[in-house]
Parts: structure tokens; C-alpha cells; sequence
């Protein structure tokens, strides 16, 4: 990023963030009313969709934000040890505001709410379930969310903050908790905590990176396509 960014620039990018992330809720809570289940992924693609041409007229893409070009073998290589680090972070999130949980004696962080087997629950047996599922992980879910939550808030809102100490903590502060809200509607306030928690970790794991999200998507979808063959085949 530069070292100086105009306050007019800064305008401008909290400016846009918020329109998108207004675009984003708003499209998710119409497509809802009539096909829930699906409302998340879909408007997330249509965003996604919106900011590449968006992008486009503005002579980028998303190469600046996180889906570098991996030249040579070495950094191709290095997408596994990243995506092993990325783990144990994203197992810290979860066990984290689990454990602390318990200990405070948070009724609600051990009851896993309803409205995720109402929404994932007839995968259980269902091949072609399962498929549809797996086809939305690796796009809207792997792809999507990481080049939405992690690659563009995180880049555009650190612009928008660049005037505040720790500018990048901050941005990825806020986009975590962007991440977890964009869940809320069917995991509850446990898994606005939890999924939080992963964006956080998500978000560190982005700027330390260097910003490439190679690693966090792989990895992402790796996670997902496990947690939802699991419930194929009926592991609890």
C-alpha cells in the first residue's frame, strides 16, 4: 500500500465499502424470503460478480487483491506449509470461543442452532445434495467469501482507515465481524462468535501471507468439503 493516501481516498473507499457490504446484506435478506437456503451463496456470487466488473473499469483486478500469480515452483510449494499454518489457526478460532465458552458458563456456545440442520440437514444420504453443496463450497464458499470478506474489505477498508494507527488490524477486525454477521441468520449468536473468530484468523493469516489468499481458499474448501461429507454420510 503507499505510505500516504489522500483523506479524499479514504472517503472514497469507505464510501464504496459500504455501498457494497449494503448491497450485499440487502440482496441476501430479498433472496431469503423465497429461497433461504441458497440466499448467502447466491447474492455472495452476484457481489463477487459485481466488484469484477467494478473492478474492471477501474484498471484492476483481482490479482490485487489476493489471487496472485504464483510464478516458479517454490511458490507453489509453499502453499502447503501455508495451508498447515492456516489450520492450526483456524482450529485455535474455533476452540478458542468454545473453550471460553464453557468456562463462563455460556449456555448458548454449546447448543448448535437449528437453523444449520435445517439448512444442511437433508444432505444425509443425498448424492445429488451433496454435490449441488460441494459445488457451492468451492465457489461461493472458498472463492467467493475469501475474495469478498478476505481479499476486498480487508484491502479497501485498510485504505479507509490508513489515517488510524494499525490501519490493517483494524481492517480485519471489521471484516471478521462482517463474516460473522453474514452468518448469523442461520448459525445464531454462537456462530456469529465462531465464524468470527475464523474470519479473524483468516484475516491475520491474509496479511502475513503477504496478501495471498491461495492458501486460506484451498484450505477453505478442503474444511468444507469434509464438513459436508461428514453429514453425508451421517458423522456427527
Amino acid at each position: 500500500m503507499k505510505d500516504f493516501i489522500p483523506k479524499s481516498e479514504r472517503r472514497a473507499a469507505l464510501l464504496e465499502v459500504t455501498v457494497v457490504i449494503l448491497i450485499a446484506f440487502i440482496s441476501k435478506w430479498a433472496l431469503s424470503l423465497f429461497m433461504w437456503r441458497f440466499a448467502g451463496p447466491v447474492s455472495l456470487l452476484a457481489v463477487v460478480g459485481l466488484l469484477t466488473l467494478y473492478m474492471n473499469r477501474r484498471g484492476e483486478s483481482w490479482r490485487e487483491y489476493g489471487l496472485k500469480r504464483l510464478d516458479g515452483v517454490r511458490s507453489k510449494l509453499m502453499v502447503l506449509p501455508q495451508m498447515g499454518l492456516t489450520l492450526a489457526a483456524f482450529a485455535a478460532a474455533v476452540a478458542i470461543p468454545l473453550f471460553g465458552g464453557e468456562v463462563l458458563g455460556l449456555e448458548f456456545m454449546t447448543e448448535t442452532s437449528s437453523g444449520v440442520d435445517d439448512r444442511w440437514g437433508a444432505i444425509e444420504g443425498n448424492l445429488p445434495l451433496l454435490l449441488l453443496w460441494l459445488g457451492i463450497v468451492w465457489t461461493a464458499a472458498a472463492f467467493g467469501e475469501e475474495m469478498f470478506f478476505r481479499g476486498y474489505l480487508i484491502s479497501r477498508l485498510e485504505t479507509a482507515f490508513s489515517g488510524f494507527p494499525f490501519a490493517p488490524f483494524l481492517a480485519v477486525f471489521f471484516a471478521a465481524a462482517l463474516f460473522g454477521l453474514g452468518h448469523v441468520y442461520y448459525q445464531g449468536l454462537r456462530g456469529l462468535i465462531i465464524t468470527g473468530a475464523i474470519g479473524l484468523a483468516f484475516g491475520i493469516m491474509f496479511l502475513l501471507f503477504k496478501r495471498n489468499l491461495w492458501p486460506i481458499i484451498f484450505l477453505h474448501g478442503v474444511i468444507d468439503t469434509l464438513t459436508m461429507s461428514a453429514i453425508y454420510f451421517g458423522i456427527e
